[in-house]
C-alpha cells in the first residue's frame, strides 16, 4: 500500500509518501512541504498548492490519500485556510479516482505514539524511528504528513473490515425490507379475476 499523507495549510502544506502494510516495516518514498507566500491572494495560493499536490501525485502514484481532518480553532482565519487547503488535496485525489481518508490529529498521534495527546516532538521522534530515518523531518508539517500516511496504513485493515461489515449489514437489511414489502403487497392485492359485484357461487349435489 502506498499512501500520500497531506497535512493541510496555506503557508506550509506538508506532504509525505509512505509504502508498506500493517505489521511490517514501512518505507518512506518522499517528504516535503508545499509553500505559498502570505502576501499572495488566497485563490493564487490555492492554485500553488493544487499544482504542488498534482506533482506529488504524478511522481509517486499513491493508491490512497490521507488528509488531516480539520477542527475548529480559536483563530478562524487559520482554520479557514487549513480547510481550504484540505479541500484542494481531496479534490486532486478525487479527480484521479483515489480514495481519500480523513484522520483526526488525535487518531494520528495515538496510532504513531500510542497517545492521542503527544506533542509534535514526540510524533517526529516516532516517525523517525518507524521509518528508520537519520533525523526527524523538518519542518513539523512534513513529519505530520508522514504520520498521517503511517496512521492510514496501520488503520486501513480494521477500517476496511468495518466498512465491509457495515455494507453487508445494510445489504441484508435492504433485502429483508424488500422481501417484507413484497409479501405485504401480495397479501393486500385484491382478486381481480372476477368482475366487480359478481358473487361466488357453489354448486351443490343434486339429490
Amino acid at each position: 500500500m502506498r499512501v500520500l499523507g497531506v497535512d493541510p495549510g496555506l503557508t506550509r502544506c506538508g506532504v509525505g509518501v509512505v509504502e508498506g502494510v500493517a505489521g511490517r516495516p514501512l518505507r518512506m518514498l518522499g517528504v516535503g512541504v508545499i509553500r505559498s507566500g502570505a502576501d499572495a491572494a488566497v485563490a493564487e495560493r490555492l492554485v500553488l498548492i493544487e499544482r504542488g499536490i498534482e506533482e506529488w501525485l504524478d511522481t509517486h502514484r499513491p493508491e490512497f490519500v490521507a488528509v488531516e481532518r480539520v477542527f475548529s480553532q480559536h483563530n478562524v482565519r487559520t482554520v479557514m485556510g487549513t480547510a481550504q487547503a484540505s479541500a484542494v488535496a481531496m479534490l486532486c485525489a478525487a479527480r484521479r479516482g483515489l480514495p481519500v481518508a480523513l484522520h483526526t490529529p488525535s487518531e494520528v498521534k495515538a496510532a504513531v505514539t500510542g497517545s492521542g495527546r503527544a506533542d509534535k516532538a514526540q510524533v517526529g521522534s516516532m516517525v523517525t524511528r518507524l521509518l528508520r530515518l537519520d533525523a526527524p523531518p523538518k519542518p513539523a508539517d512534513a513529519a505530520d504528513a508522514l504520520a498521517l500516511a503511517i496512521c492510514h496504513i496501520w488503520r486501513a485493515p480494521a477500517t476496511n473490515r468495518l466498512q465491509q461489515a457495515v455494507a453487508a449489514h445494510r445489504t441484508t437489511n435492504a433485502a429483508r425490507t424488500t422481501g417484507t414489502a413484497r409479501a405485504t403487497s401480495t397479501a393486500r392485492t385484491p382478486d381481480t379475476s372476477r368482475p366487480a359485484g359478481t358473487a361466488r357461487t357453489t354448486k351443490g349435489r343434486s339429490s
